[in-house]
Parts: C-alpha cells; structure tokens; sequence
C-alpha cells in the first residue's frame, strides 16, 4: 500500500521558498490554486473548502513577490517564464502527476501559460476572470478594455504606484473598494499586501510586462469564468478566449464583480466541476 503523502507547506526553485496552503484529503485529487493580485493564497479559502466536500486536495501558493522567501529583485526576474516556471517546480514537487489547475486574475495568465507550455502536466485547466493572453491583448486595441485596464500603464511607475496603493483611507483601498472589492478582502489587503511587504513583488508582475512571452493556444479541457460585473476585463475579451484554446472548452458567465473567488466561491467550484466531468 503507498504511504499517505505529507501535507506540502512550502517548496524551493532557484534559492526562492515559496509558501504553500494545502488543504482537503491528502489522497485526493490535486487541484493547485493560483491567487492574482493584490491577494495571496488565501483568497482561495472558500473555494479549498467547498472543494475538500468533494475529496479534493488543494494546494495553494503564495507566488513569486507574495511569499517573504521569495522576493527576488528586478523586474525581470517576474517575467511570465518564471512564473510558469515556479509552478511547474510545484507540480513537480507535488510528485502526483498532472493536476487539475486553477487561476484567478494573474494566477489566470500564469495558469495559461502552464497548461499552453506544460500540458503534460495538467489534467484540466480552469481560468477565472482573465482569458487567455491573445484575447486580452486583441481586446486592448478597442477603447473599452483599453480603459478598463488604465492601472496596467499606471503601475509600470517606479515608487509611486506603492505610495499610492498603501494609503489608509483613499488611494489603494478606494480603487480596489471600487472595483468590488468587499470590507474582508479589504482588511485582508492590507495585513497581506501592504503590512507584510507583498505589495512591490505583486507589482514587479506587471513591471516585468514589456518581456511577456508569447502564449501558445491551450489544448487541455479548459473552463473559462466570466462576470459580467468585472471593472477590469470586457465582454470583448471574454468572448475572444474561445479562440485560443484547441481542446475542449467551456465558457461559464456568472454575475457579480472581479473578485469572484471570495465572492462567489460556489460558482468557481460548479465550473470546475462540470469542467471535471466533461473531460472525463
């Protein structure tokens, strides 16, 4: 009989130690949970915990930038081949095979270049609110997602964009208070992001920009979900996903705001499942 396998709390790639949440029954099947910004791991609470109804085991990293062992310095070392690259060494470290994955703003375009590069290594692959890289770049070229996605060019400030993103009071929490953002997740913010030091490896993301690589189409069995409330990704954008992925996919629309998984947990775990089943 195989030994139970341990709970992961942390892996190493390249002298980084990165900080991992796992969750549910350990001899579930794995589902790695990649957070956006500004959150962590913990943005996935609700969803690790309706997922381990269902004997799932969750793993949830806290990414490059987020956790404190794994800051590194310069904007290119967040490139987006990096960032795939940590999730493949979980994966990997997780010694389990390919995974069930699933990404939530940045943790979506991370998610898409892992099952686009990596499909080996990923059973199905669910992305929430982000479509996959073509889409949204397409979308940009028409006024409505170029306005929506204003704070990208914003952020590529040296200094100012940290300034303005740890005030008390306006600033950071005004601007993401309006884009939905709820009184927890809030609090959360700023204890996580901005108390604990996160706040420029987040932005180091969006810095690292201009050495985006190319992300290939998705040939995995792919969900994509969708509110029609996100301030920060168009319809356009949306719709477009579906012209990036070969293999099976499914297109979920859902109401309410950007933050979906803390805001509606239920529906990202209804799409990941029907997603599930239809692989099979």
């Amino acid at each position: 009989m195989d030994a139970t396998p341990a709970r992961l709390t942390s892996f190493t790639r390249d002298g980084l130690t990165f900080d991992v949440t796992d969750a549910g029954p350990l001899d579930g099947d794995v589902v790695v949970l990649l957070h956006g910004f500004p959150q962590k791991a913990t943005s996935w609470a609700g969803v690790s915990a309706r997922l381990a109804e269902h004997s799932y085991r969750t793993v949830a990293p806290d990414q490059r930038g987020y956790s404190p062992g794994a800051r590194p310095r310069g904007r290119r070392a967040y490139r987006l081949a990096e960032l795939t690259a940590d999730v493949v060494a979980l994966i990997d470290r997780l010694g389990t095979g390919p995974v069930h994955l699933v990404g939530h703003d940045w943790g979506a375009n991370v998610g898409w270049s892992v099952a686009a590069h990596h499909p080996e290594r990923v059973r199905t692959w669910t992305a929430v609110s982000v479509p996959h890289p073509v889409a949204f770049s397409r979308a940009l070229r028409s006024a409505d997602q170029a306005r929506r996605s204003w704070y990208m060019a914003f952020f590529q400030l040296p200094r100012v964009p940290e300034l303005v993103l740890s005030r008390t009071g306006d600033g950071g929490p005004a601007l993401l208070a309006g884009a939905g953002m709820d009184h927890a997740a809030l609090e959360r913010y700023r204890h996580e992001m901005v108390d604990g030091g996160a706040l420029p490896g987040g932005l180091g993301w969006y810095r690292a920009l201009p050495f985006i690589s190319a992300t290939p189409r998705v040939t995995v069995p792919t969900t994509f979900v969708w509110s029609t409330g996100d301030s920060a990704i168009s319809r356009r954008a949306a719709q477009a996903c579906a012209g990036s992925v070969s293999g099976p996919y499914r297109f979920v629309e859902i109401g309410g705001t950007h933050w979906v998984p803390d805001q509606q947990p239920d529906a990202v775990v209804d799409a990941f499942l029907a997603g599930v089943d239809g692989s099979r």
